[in-house]
């Protein structure tokens, strides 16, 4: 009865979203009332159940998240992005023009969210497929796939670093296995993809696409914007600080050193809320201060950044919501019981209810986020490596973007593609990654 009662929250959820064009945000919170009523959750605690998976939700991400959104502005607005993708495209050269943007799009997609690193990308890949006289699908291809694959796996992405919280899983460590596992995950559903899909959908690399919708792009001159090496420095620094502290806890750990006041001092540098402050006053001075432009400017930046994030973090608080409720009606303790007694890995279970509810909701940060509350009752009975269940669930939650999800919409009108080109490389691709993504993580589990 309570896994009919999910079904029948996911059905309603997918009509107000899709059918009655209803907000998110507003869905979510409706059907969160609906559901705690359904599964029988006292009248007088229904409210506190749904405002408990909503602060804790946010409580957890929003300054590593908001922070995060800074930081990506300040580097895109300096034109920091740019150098990136433009250094590396000249230093890779023609022949191997997919590979220089798989690592700029990576390196960029570690500090920008997907939408805006796509936003900001496309035409850079649309100037460079000009002037190679290449197809733009045969560069936004291993550019999709780099940006997804940060979007799914790595903090501080919305997804990876809201379900982490929810686990309780260390957010440095899943940024360390993230990259483990996105490396390899990117140059299967990236640059080897492609080849695939040129016999798939041969048509879609004729394609001249249009970015019109995109209005005029702020552009500079290479020598306007910041230095390669300190673009990278700011983009990856909230990066080296948490594995830093990552890696000397996983020493410590094997080598059973005692706690002191340097490896407390780095272990709090490298936890995810500081590594993002002191990546964003690096930014405020490397970006803007060493160049000269006016603080004001800067601020702008930055409330521009968090005025784009206000209605994702909503959503995800109203997944926290969702999440909550599954948990206090008992949806979580009945998946338990099901699968007790089971060999199915938990992190296979994670990924199998997360790509169901990608699958059936669009949305990967709400699909990852109501999979916790699925998933939690359970992880107390194995011995898992939860930062892997994290990934886990950040894979499942990336496949098959199809018609429910924006980024689909995105992809196709960008690149100039019909509805079969859309399916045949962008939906492929996700479900590539994802797929890949699960064999890497379950690769990874043998060894850590």
């Amino acid at each position: 009865m309570p896994l009919f009662i999910v079904a029948i929250a996911i059905i309603v959820l997918l009509i107000l979203i899709m059918g009655l064009k209803l907000n998110t945000f507003v869905s979510l919170i409706i059907v969160a009332f609906a559901t705690s009523l359904a599964l029988g959750t006292p009248l007088d605690k229904v409210v506190a159940s749904i405002e408990s998976g909503l602060g804790g939700t946010l409580g957890h991400i929003a300054l590593i998240f908001g922070l995060g959104a800074m930081l990506g502005k300040l580097i895109a607005d300096a034109g920091g992005a740019q150098r990136i993708a433009m250094t590396l495209i000249h230093k890779f050269g023609e022949k191997n023009i997919q590979w220089a943007v798989v690592v700029a799009s990576f390196i960029v997609g570690i500090a920008l969210f997907f939408e805006v690193g796509l936003v900001l990308l496309i035409p850079i890949v649309f100037t460079i497929a000009k002037q190679l006289k290449v197809s733009i699908v045969y560069l936004g291809i291993p550019m999709a796939a780099a940006l997804l694959a940060t979007h799914g796996f790595l903090p501080p992405h919305p997804g990876p670093t809201a379900v982490a919280g929810e686990y309780g899983a260390d957010i440095g460590t899943v940024l360390l296995y993230g990259i483990i596992v996105a490396i390899p995950t990117v140059i299967i559903a990236g640059p080897l993809f492609t080849k695939l899909a040129k016999k798939i959908v041969p048509n879609a690399f004729n394609k001249t696409g249009n970015i019109d919708s995109l209005g005029e792009q702020k552009t500079f001159k290479l020598e306007e914007t910041p230095g390669f090496g300190v673009s990278v420095l700011t983009s990856m620094f909230p990066v080296i600080l948490m594995a830093i502290a990552t890696v000397i806890d996983m020493v410590k750990e094997s080598v059973g050193m005692k706690d002191n006041a340097f490896l407390h001092f780095i272990a709090f540098i490298g936890n995810a809320s500081t590594a993002m402050v002191l990546s964003l006053i690096l930014a405020i001075f490397t970006m803007g201060v060493a160049r000269k432009i006016p603080i004001k400017t800067l601020m702008n930046s930055c409330s521009a950044s968090i005025a784009s994030i206000g209605m994702m973090l909503l959503i995800i608080g109203g997944g926290g919501a969702f999440k909550q409720v599954l948990i206090d009606g008992g949806v979580g303790d009945y998946v338990a019981e099901i699968f007790k007694g089971t060999s199915m890995s938990p992190l296979l279970l994670a990924w199998i209810v997360a790509a169901i509810l990608r699958i059936s909701l669009g949305s990967a940060t709400v699909a990852a986020l109501s999979t916790a509350g699925l998933v939690i009752p359970m992880l107390g009975a194995y011995d898992v490596n939860l930062a892997l269940v994290v990934l886990a669930t950040g894979a499942g939650s990336s496949i098959c973007s199809h018609v429910n999800d924006a980024g689909f919409w995105m992809i196709k009108e960008y690149f100039g593609l019909n509805m079969k080109e859309t399916f045949g490389t962008w939906t492929l691709l996700s479900t590539i990654l994802s797929v890949c993504g699960l064999g890497f993580i379950l690769l990874l589990s043998l060894f850590v």
